[in-house]
């Protein structure tokens, strides 16, 4: 038997590299210890045995997106909601990863590190939302979001005047500002489908109030040209490479 030593310690010593690369390869699902993928450059190794991949590259440690359908009750950020209650990133785990991800990435702990929750979403509402590791992304729904298209199903109770879908799409301003483009549709005899630009914290419940609406329940279905489309509550998947807001 050998002393342990640090994993990272005995991947540098037989790739030839730095401690660094060799923190980077195990981080990025590239090293087994007696055939078992060790993602911690910590964990410490005695006589196992080491497997680097052939293909193993310390740059292909590439910042993903991940998409949430987050239920109703579950909050953005911590401090959302002052009495505490449930964070939407707590979510974000290997095991809550839809089935049926069309990706391609392996699912890996450094991804549910460092990400950045874009594009808020009330807490009592459901459906997609974002979180990234990829500065391009953040910056796309942060510095542009007022472009950026939401459409959501909203459940509705009350009784709309006959005007009411007419004064929705000429836009009603909400803290001072009116939607520069909106389009408002009855999907059937309760549930309105909004699609409009820049959406904000409230505006949809400020929409139906001023037309006589209260909101039962509301679901964000799609940002920008990316759907939530099939995925289910609580589940996530990667955003794929074809995909763009």
């Amino acid at each position: 038997m050998t002393d342990p030593i640090r994993l990272a310690k005995r991947v540098a010593e037989l790739r030839g590299c730095s401690r660094r690369e060799a923190e980077l390869l195990i981080a990025g699902g590239w090293v087994r210890v007696d055939g078992t993928v060790v993602e911690e450059p910590h964990f410490r190794v005695a006589d196992q045995a080491i497997e680097i991949d052939p293909q193993a590259n310390p740059d292909q440690a590439e910042p993903v997106t991940l998409l949430l359908h987050k239920p109703p009750g579950y909050h953005m950020a911590k401090g959302d909601d002052p009495a505490g209650g449930q964070d939407a990133a707590d979510l974000l785990a290997a095991a809550s990863l839809w089935p049926e991800d069309a990706s391609d990435i392996r699912p890996l702990k450094l991804h549910f590190a460092q990400l950045t929750a874009c594009v808020p979403l009330e807490t009592d509402a459901g459906g997609l939302v974002v979180f990234s590791q990829d500065w391009h992304v953040v910056r796309k729904l942060t510095e542009d979001s007022a472009s950026l298209e939401h459409e959501y199903v909203v459940e509705v109770a009350g009784e709309m005047p006959a005007n009411g879908l007419d004064r929705l799409n000429r836009g009603i301003a909400y803290e001072g500002r009116t939607p520069p483009a909106i389009k408002v549709s009855w999907q059937n005899e309760t549930r309105l489908r909004f699609a409009l630009k820049g959406a904000r914290i409230g505006q949809i419940a400020h929409l139906c109030t001023a037309v006589g609406l209260r909101i039962v329940s509301m679901k964000r279905i799609r940002l920008g040209r990316v759907a939530m489309g099939k995925l289910p509550p609580g589940q996530w998947r990667y955003l794929r490479a074809d995909e763009r807001f």
